[in-house]
């Protein structure tokens, strides 16, 4: 197994060396580039680094800018004001028009911690997933994180990754296929499929050994990918094993859990059921009491899949 890193810290040493590999690459951050990372590649490479300062709005309408002049910006800061405050110039200035922009939105979801909830991002998947063009990544470990920022820089058009704060196992390996678009099985099984997303990943194959413990066998599915999604793969779980829990440290309002609802409805009669945080704001405390608080935990994931069968 790799060393255990933050998503944020990988994501500063992938851009670090897709800069080397790719020099059309360029940098952009809203004056938080020691939080977000990408003062790795500051540090490497000050021409192509731009500090835009508190002006996220501007920001995103100056990567599009870079982007019209064949360039492959990277905008970053984290996800709340990247998703939330500068929506409309994503939107409108980006979105619209198919520009080459990438988006590495850091300190999503519940796992900021102690920020609280005017911090938390827990719709930035929602927001993102509603435009059309947006491809949405949410990779679940250092690994993945650096695929997803390569996997990015050769795409043409908008892409968001959504990136996490705390350090994380390396659950994956180098060999592990990262395809945007499609999912990657990482457990077998009959009885139950969940299907999880960035850092519920870990939790799905706990809560697949504790249910396999008591003789179900539970299959693990990690959608990397949120847009496009890979919706071949959910009917096939569907029908392999009947029943199917998604689990999402989002809003359970338009990310994962809504994308699946979306493809089993009228096409699947398999039973289903979220884990997310439900329709509810996020609160200060430690990410671990806050998952736990908020049901993202392995020992819920089991229990939702024990309801079910």
């Amino acid at each position: 197994m790799s060393e255990s890193k933050s998503l944020r810290v990988a994501y500063g040493e992938a851009l670090v060396e897709l800069g080397e590999k790719n020099k059309n690459v360029v940098v952009m951050d809203a004056d938080l580039a020691h939080a977000t990372m990408t003062g790795m590649f500051q540090e490497k490479y000050p021409e192509r680094f731009f500090n835009m300062g508190i002006a996220e709005a501007n920001m995103m309408c100056a990567a599009a800018g870079f982007a019209h002049s064949g360039l492959i910006p990277f905008a970053s800061t984290f996800a709340l004001f990247g998703a939330g405050r500068a929506f409309e110039q994503i939107r409108n200035s980006i979105s619209y028009v198919n520009a080459n922009v990438k988006f590495g939105l850091s300190h999503s979801g519940l796992c900021v911690g102690e920020d609280g909830g005017s911090h938390q991002s827990i719709e930035d998947l929602a927001l993102m997933r509603v435009l059309p063009g947006m491809t949405i990544f949410v990779p679940c470990d250092p690994l993945e994180t650096k695929k997803a920022v390569f996997a990015a820089a050769e795409i043409n058009g908008p892409v968001y990754i959504r990136v996490a704060r705390p350090v994380c196992d390396t659950i994956t390996t180098p060999d592990t296929p990262f395809i945007p678009g499609k999912a990657n099985i990482m457990r077998e099984g009959k009885d139950v499929a969940i299907l999880a997303t960035g850092l519920m990943i870990p939790e799905a194959l706990k809560a697949a050994d504790m249910l396999a413990a008591e003789g179900i066998k539970a299959a693990v599915v990690n959608f990397h990918t949120i847009k496009p999604f890979d919706a071949d793969c959910v009917l096939k779980m569907a029908e392999q094993c009947g029943a199917i829990v998604t689990a999402e440290e989002h809003s359970i309002i338009g990310g994962l859990g809504s994308a699946v609802a979306e493809v089993l409805a009228g096409n699947s009669s398999a039973k289903f059921a979220r884990v997310g945080i439900k329709d509810k704001f996020g609160k200060s405390g430690k990410p671990a009491e806050l998952f736990k608080a908020y049901g993202l935990t392995a020992e819920n994931i089991a229990e939702k899949c024990k309801g079910l069968l």
